[in-house]
C-alpha cells in the first residue's frame, strides 16, 4: 500500500464501578490524519459520556458527534485542505450487552449459533434509505464504477466542484457535509449462548472474503489472535488493493 490509513484501538476501562470493553476499526481515506484522531480520541470522550449521561446509545452518538466535530474545528485548514476520512466501527462489551455503533464500510460480524449475523449495515449512498435523505437536502449521487455522493454547484461549466465520496457516512469529509455526516447507527445486542465471537474489519477485509468465509475461517482457530491475523492474511492473499485491519473477539460464557 502507498500509506496506512487504517488504525484499530482496544481499551478496557472502569466506569461507575462497571468494567467496560472497547473494541474498533478506523478505515482512513484521502490520507490518514481522521482515522488517527478518531482512534486517538474516540473512546476517550465515549468515557466521559458514559460517566455524564445515563442513556448508553445517547452518549455513544454523542461522543461520535463531539469526535467529529473537534476533529474539524482543531484540523480546520488540513481537513479542507485533504479532505480527510474515516469510517468507524466501534464495539461496547459491557458484561452480556453489546452495543456495535458504525459510520463507514468497516463493519462487525458475530458468529451466531455457527452463523455468521452482520451488527452493522454498510453506509453506501445506494443504500436506498442513504439516497433518499441525501438528495431530499440537495446532495448529488453519481456513478464513475461506484456509486458516490457529492454537491452539484450550479455554474455554466455545471462542474461537479465539490468531490465526491464514496461514503454517505463518514468523519471529516468536511467538502462533503452535509452529504457525509458522522452520526452513527447503533444496535444492541444480549450476547447469548451460541454467539462464539465477533469479528470487526475494515473494508479491506470484507471487500474479498463473504462473512460467511470470514466466520468459517476463524471458527476453527480458538486464538482471537492468531484468527485475526489468519485473516488479514487471507485478504492479502486473496488481492485485497486496501488497508486490511481486522479484530477477532471470542466470548466466554458464564451460564
Amino acid at each position: 500500500m502507498a500509506s496506512i490509513e487504517d488504525f484499530l484501538d482496544t481499551k478496557i476501562s472502569n466506569v461507575d464501578g462497571q468494567v467496560i470493553a472497547f473494541f474498533g476499526v478506523f478505515d482512513g481515506h484521502n490520507g490518514p490524519g481522521a482515522a488517527k484522531y478518531v482512534k486517538t480520541n474516540l473512546f476517550d470522550n465515549l468515557v466521559k459520556q458514559l460517566e455524564s449521561v445515563a442513556d448508553t446509545k445517547l452518549a455513544i452518538a454523542e461522543a461520535y458527534k463531539q469526535t467529529d466535530q473537534n476533529w474539524t474545528e482543531h484540523n480546520h485548514s488540513q481537513v479542507v485542505k485533504s479532505g480527510s476520512g474515516s469510517t468507524a466501527c466501534t464495539v461496547i462489551l459491557m458484561a452480556d450487552r453489546l452495543l456495535v455503533a458504525n459510520v463507514g464500510d468497516s463493519r462487525a460480524v458475530i458468529c451466531r449459533g455457527g452463523n455468521a449475523v452482520a451488527l452493522s449495515i454498510d453506509h453506501k449512498p445506494n443504500r436506498a434509505d442513504e439516497r433518499r435523505w441525501i438528495e431530499d437536502i440537495g446532495g448529488v449521487l453519481m456513478c464513475d464504477h461506484t456509486w458516490m455522493v457529492g454537491d452539484l454547484v450550479s455554474s455554466s461549466a455545471n462542474k461537479w466542484v465539490a468531490g465526491a465520496g464514496r461514503l454517505s457516512h463518514a468523519f471529516g469529509d468536511t467538502v462533503l457535509k452535509p452529504y457525509v455526516v458522522g452520526d452513527p447507527e447503533i444496535q444492541k445486542e444480549t450476547i447469548k449462548e451460541g454467539d462464539d465471537f465477533l469479528v470487526v474489519a475494515s473494508a479491506g477485509l470484507w471487500n474479498v472474503m463473504s462473512m460467511k468465509n470470514a466466520v468459517s475461517m476463524v471458527n476453527s482457530i480458538p486464538d482471537a489472535t492468531a484468527a485475526a491475523c489468519k485473516l488479514t492474511k487471507e485478504a492479502h492473499d486473496r488481492g485485497s488493493a486496501d488497508n486490511i485491519t481486522c479484530v477477532v473477539v471470542r466470548f466466554n460464557h458464564y451460564f
